[in-house]
């Protein structure tokens, strides 16, 4: 029988949860939340299998794909450089659209040195970029959080690299539902920059990461558990991000399906799983843009 726990609201008025409405609850919590959620389930007594499988719930669950490219409307590539971030208008355009030609609305081919979508003219250098930036993050746009944040992290378009700011910028793009952000701060603590190492926060802000859908953070934490011989658990997570795009996953299975850790069913559904979002992703126009430059790459 399922079990029950009970609430008591701010109005003394009772409420009771099964399994089955607190699994509902557990889909629709930030992951920030799920300790709380822990913290409740044991304050009134429910079993620890239980806990577990609640949050496993919520872990194991794909994640929908991220938004699509706003030009072709076909899903945005995972592959970084499969898009890019117009600082114009604050939005991720597919390379295709962005190499595509440029025309008016009498069909006339004009100016592409513009942004296809707004058609404000690109950049003249990087100060002027990093302006545009900023007025975006100062609008509160997560993805310019994000981008600024990986800037002053790398050192790169001119900013001296610090560490401190860009996890500050990493963490408020997190709060705001930026998967990468959060993929980004498990890394600051997987390798100690500019905090010191935590394996155990990593792990927690790659799952963060995970189930807000990016599938980086996904593919570690499968290494992770494949490291310590929790092989299926490592499958579950390869899978979902074989399905999310993330092509090394699917290397992963297959080596562990030449191992015999993982069978040839499972290693089939991981490339029908890979082949689906192939089909999703693939356009004419991409791949004309990925043939001209292998900066347009995209798979």
């Amino acid at each position: 029988m399922p079990w029950i726990i009970s609430y008591i609201t701010s109005t003394k008025e009772r409420v009771l949860f099964n399994s089955d409405t607190l699994s509902r609850i557990v889909s629709f919590l930030p992951s920030l939340d799920l300790p709380s959620l822990a913290l409740t389930c044991k304050r009134f007594g429910l079993p620890e299998e239980g806990e577990l499988s609640l949050r496993d719930e919520a872990l194991f669950r794909q994640p929908p794909p991220k938004e699509d490219c706003p030009i072709c409307e076909l899903r945005m590539p995972t592959l970084k450089l499969g898009s890019v971030y117009m600082a114009c208008y604050g939005k991720l355009v597919c390379n295709g659209c962005l190499y595509a030609p440029l025309y008016d609305n009498r069909g006339n081919q004009v100016d592409s040195n513009k942004c296809p979508f707004c058609r404000t003219p690109w950049h003249a250098s990087n100060d002027e970029f990093i302006e545009r930036m900023n007025k975006r993050e100062e609008a509160g746009d997560a993805e310019a959080m994000f981008n600024l944040g990986c800037y002053y992290r790398d050192g790169t378009l001119g900013l001296s690299q610090d560490y401190t700011k860009a996890l500050e910028l990493s963490h408020r793009a997190g709060k705001l539902g930026h998967a990468n952000a959060y993929n980004n701060i498990g890394a600051s603590y997987s390798n100690g920059e500019g905090v010191e190492v935590d394996k155990g926060k990593a792990v927690q802000y790659y799952k963060q990461a995970a189930m807000k859908g990016d599938a980086m953070a996904r593919y570690n934490l499968g290494l992770l558990e494949e490291s310590e011989g929790n092989t299926n658990r490592a499958l579950k997570h390869y899978l979902i991000a074989a399905r999310s795009g993330f092509s090394d996953s699917l290397k992963n299975i297959q080596q562990l399906y030449k191992s015999g850790q993982a069978t040839k069913e499972e290693y089939t559904k991981a490339l029908r799983l890979y082949q689906t979002y192939l089909d999703e992703i693939k356009s004419d126009q991409r791949d004309q843009a990925a043939a001209a430059n292998d900066k347009y790459r995209y798979y």
